[in-house]
């Protein structure tokens, strides 16, 4: 059983193209942490989405995909902040495209932290604002809004997988949460 989201640009590559790429290249991928904010731009909640990885065992992640071919990097965003949350979340992209990290993904535990096991992936990762409604698509069950303060409890921190619990820690702290 596949658990992935479908690519709605499936011409671009076969799964098979794919699978045959992904043994010899990295992969470019964004990541994008939802976030809500409070009147004056304080991170008051951070979006999850809780999906079910290949074994069955549920998961929480981001919302993320690959950047395809001749497809500029807000363009990648938008399309994942609307594939994974629905096109009425309405998503403040950055001005400027430049990722508060860069996560490199190894399909073996690695001196980063980041695990895919599916392949090498370099993610450009960023904090985006929301302010519509959000409904999870795709292979997300749901979307769960916390706090700072629950994100970053040792019960959540475990539903991560692939060292995203890292990426939260991150995103909190380049937002000025806890400072």
């Amino acid at each position: 059983m596949s658990v992935r989201t479908p690519d709605p640009y499936s011409g671009w590559l076969s799964d098979e193209d794919l699978f045959e790429a992904r043994g010899r290249l990295p992969m470019v991928y964004v990541e994008a942490v939802p976030v809500r904010l409070d009147p004056l731009g304080f991170v008051n909640e951070v979006g999850t989405l809780l999906q079910g990885d290949a074994d069955g065992t549920m998961v929480r992640s981001f919302v993320s995909g690959r950047v395809l071919y001749r497809e500029t990097i807000r363009a990648a965003l938008l399309r994942h902040m609307e594939k994974d949350l629905g096109p009425l979340a309405f998503p403040q992209l950055p001005v400027s495209p430049v990722p508060f990290t860069v996560a490199e993904y190894f399909p073996a535990p690695s001196q980063t932290g980041f695990t895919d096991d599916r392949q090498h992936a370099v993610s450009l990762v960023y904090v985006i604002p929301v302010t519509g409604e959000c409904e999870p698509r795709q292979d997300a069950l749901e979307l769960t809004w916390m706090t700072p303060q629950e994100i970053l409890g040792d019960d959540v921190q475990q539903e991560f997988s692939g060292g995203r619990s890292n990426l939260v820690r991150q995103a909190l702290a380049f937002a000025g949460v806890g400072q």
